[in-house]
């Protein structure tokens, strides 16, 4: 057991290590964190920022050795960087997981051995390859990179035979994956927690929407049936007990319009769907995670009441600085912004939560204070 005054070491430095980091210093532990970029969100409020490659593994064993126990924010970390960290210290979740869930193809793979439900797929090594797969799948179709993907990266839509070979340079030499396209109702998620004795915890279905692949808006509860939302949690730990994992973990999902879940993607960490979860529930995403990879009894996942997330990209800042006080004229609306040094379009620089007595006045609200995030632009676009 890691008890508060330890070292938590983190690999990333990102907004999801930055609110790990407000959890932990709130219950007494330092923070360290390790990535190859200074002055970061998770930098500003840990104990500790290390600036380093992930392959300089010198300064690898530097931090884990400085650290009680090693956690992530970003799953796309060298395996040689998580063997070393191996050596000197625990490192949760496990880097054989992070093997599998930080390539599609892997992942695909691990969800197929274990039988649970996924979307049709095939490995896409040559456009020979590709060709068939197209002709196995049917149109449309999705060509993914097998790696490093978020976020819509990597991805190529496929609606005609004469889109293969454009599809298949934009993989730039790198292994593929043909995905058969789902034409899915909505897209749900499940965060959940679990610890080296097999504790489980979650959060009971998320439903989320999308913007150009970047998640919108996330609520809780979903508004799935009561059928979904049991296969939904069964699944998500299932998957958890398969992998023995320990930490924050999502699941996400497509739901189909005959009321059938297929596992989309893994994600070994809290996650953005999991964010409302810091002003909702009585134990968030971020304190689960604390508490799994220190070995300490899992929190309540009771929601205070139904919440929405909306998600702030760099596009509101297009026109100057947001009309923050507008934003926040509703009591119910909490503002999270990272600490990120230049607003780019597409860039996730914080989000907006807000608690009501239903979804729907919970995604009102959240939209509302978003759109007036940006009232004065408006009005000096109209002048």
């Amino acid at each position: 057991m890691i008890l508060p005054g330890s070292t938590i070491g983190i690999f990333g430095s990102g907004q999801l290590g930055r609110m790990f980091a407000i959890e932990a210093r709130k219950m007494g532990y330092r923070v360290h964190t390790f990535s190859p970029d200074t002055d970061t969100p998770t930098g500003q409020v840990a104990d500790i920022e290390t600036t380093a490659d992930y392959n300089d593994l010198d300064e690898v064993r530097k931090f884990v050795q400085k650290v009680d126990v090693v956690t992530f924010e970003f799953e796309n970390v060298p395996a040689e960087t998580i063997r070393v960290a191996e050596e000197f210290v625990e490192v949760h979740p496990k880097g054989d997981v992070l093997h599998t869930t930080q390539n599609r193809l892997r992942e695909k793979n691990f969800l197929k051995k274990h039988g649970f439900p996924h979307a049709r797929f095939r490995h896409i090594q040559t456009l020979e390859d590709l060709n068939q797969a197209v002709e196995e799948l049917g149109l449309p179709c999705v060509l993914k990179t097998a790696g490093f993907g978020y976020d819509g990266k990597g991805q190529t839509k496929i609606t005609s035979p004469e889109q293969t070979k454009q599809a298949y340079t934009n993989l730039a030499g790198q292994e593929g994956i043909l995905e058969a396209f789902v034409d899915f109702a909505k897209e749900v998620s499940v965060v959940c927690a679990r610890n080296k004795k097999g504790e489980f915890v979650h959060y009971g279905v998320i439903e989320n929407s999308h913007h150009n692949h970047i998640l919108d808006i996330s609520f809780a509860p979903a508004k799935v049936s009561d059928k979904v939302r049991r296969e939904a949690i069964e699944i998500t730990h299932q998957i958890a007990d398969v992998f023995g994992y320990v930490g924050t973990l999502c699941v996400e999902f497509f739901l189909t319009k005959k009321d059938e879940l297929l596992v989309n993607e893994i994600a070994p960490r809290p996650h953005n769907s999991g964010h409302l979860t810091f002003d909702a529930c009585i134990t968030s995403q971020f304190e689960q995670q604390l508490r799994a990879v220190c070995d300490l009894p899992l929190g309540s996942t009771e929601f205070y009441k139904p919440a929405a997330m909306a998600n702030l990209l760099g596009d509101i800042w297009q026109f100057g600085e947001p009309s923050w006080s507008k934003a926040l004229e509703t009591p119910n609306v909490k503002l999270h912004i990272y600490g990120k040094s230049e607003a780019r379009r597409g860039r996730k620089m914080g989000h907006i939560t807000a608690l009501a007595d239903s979804t729907e006045e919970a995604v009102e609200l959240v939209t509302t204070a978003r759109r007036k995030l940006t009232e004065n632009a408006s009005a000096i676009l109209v002048r």
